[in-house]
């Protein structure tokens, strides 16, 4: 990581390690990224996507000084789970707001993987001197609604049908975090 960020120190099972993702994560990142779109409402997009792109997706992310983390388990070697956040919206007056992303692999479902990651996301961007984390959540995720209240996040939106997977209108549902000054 070419950019000046330091991981917070949070408790985590000690077989769990966070850190920043590099280039020879992407293979195991993809395939978890690609699992959730082929099975899961958590992204709505329709087609699984391939090394290239999310290469690029990567290599763009880094240009623009936005951190992709992962959570590792050192008893296998395999990435259990990842997040980033990048720009909200691609116009100057929004660039301290900034959009997340957490996915964990099913198999590590339930162990407080993914409230890590979105605690190292909070870090990471009052580091940046962020102001606002948003998320965009299906609206039937309450684990994820669940998990953003706990950290803080409110909803102040709701979107529905705006989007489709799976052949079935989808609600959106919008939370966001003021980060501290």
């Amino acid at each position: 990581m070419s950019f000046d960020l330091k991981l917070a120190a949070y408790s985590l099972n000690s077989s769990y390690q966070i850190r920043f993702a590099t280039m020879d994560d992407l293979g195991q990142i993809l395939a978890i990224y690609n699992h959730q779109i082929l099975t899961g409402t958590a992204n709505w997009n329709d087609q699984a996507v391939t090394s290239e792109q999310y290469q690029q997706r990567f290599q763009d992310m880094q240009q623009q000084q936005f951190p992709m983390i992962v959570v590792e388990d050192q008893h296998n070697d395999k990435i259990a789970g990842y997040a980033y956040y990048s720009a909200f919206r691609a116009i100057s007056g929004y660039r301290q707001s900034i959009e997340h992303s957490v996915f964990v692999d099913p198999q590590y479902a339930r162990q407080g993987l993914g409230k890590a990651l979105m605690q190292q996301l909070i870090h990471l961007a009052a580091q940046q001197h962020m102001h606002m984390m948003i998320a965009a959540v299906d609206s039937e995720n309450t684990g994820s609604i669940i998990l953003h209240e706990q950290l803080g996040f409110v909803q102040t939106g709701y979107m529905p049908q705006v989007g489709q997977k799976f052949g079935q209108w989808r609600d959106l549902v919008w939370m966001q975090l003021q980060l501290p000054s």
